[in-house]
């Protein structure tokens, strides 16, 4: 038992990389799928740690705001981002303040805005 709150806390205590790493490592060699955001993204801080520290956003919602002048290449790169058909993908390109993915980790958030302002569209994180 000690052996699984050990490594419960060195799982807690991976950092926003590491927990990355680890869901890539899961994935691609034992064919797990963490859910999105992954429970290690989710964890609160342990007991003890400081109460009054304000807490690092670990979600984030990649929003749309404008599909610029390159409408067709930004619907193009939201449905490889979503799975999206066309008409959803364009709908959702063409409505413009609407959430491309969301409660996704900050690395991936990033991504998916440098796709999207690559394409041309304004992206905005939230």
């Amino acid at each position: 038992m000690a052996d699984l709150k050990k490594l419960a806390e060195e799982i807690v205590g991976l950092t926003l990389l590491e927990a990355q790493e680890l869901k890539t490592i899961l994935k691609d060699e034992y064919g797990i799928e963490p859910a999105s955001g992954g429970a290690v993204m989710m964890a609160g801080p342990a007991e003890g740690a400081g109460g009054g520290a304000e807490e690092e956003q670990t979600e984030f919602d990649v929003i749309l705001k404008s599909a610029g002048a390159s409408k067709i290449n930004v619907i193009k790169e939201v449905r490889g981002i979503t799975g999206l058909g066309l008409k959803e993908a364009k709908e959702l390109v063409e409505a413009g303040g609407k959430a491309v993915k969301e409660g996704v980790d900050k690395a991936e958030a990033e991504e998916i805005k440098g796709k999207l302002e690559a394409a041309g569209a304004e992206v905005e994180l939230k």
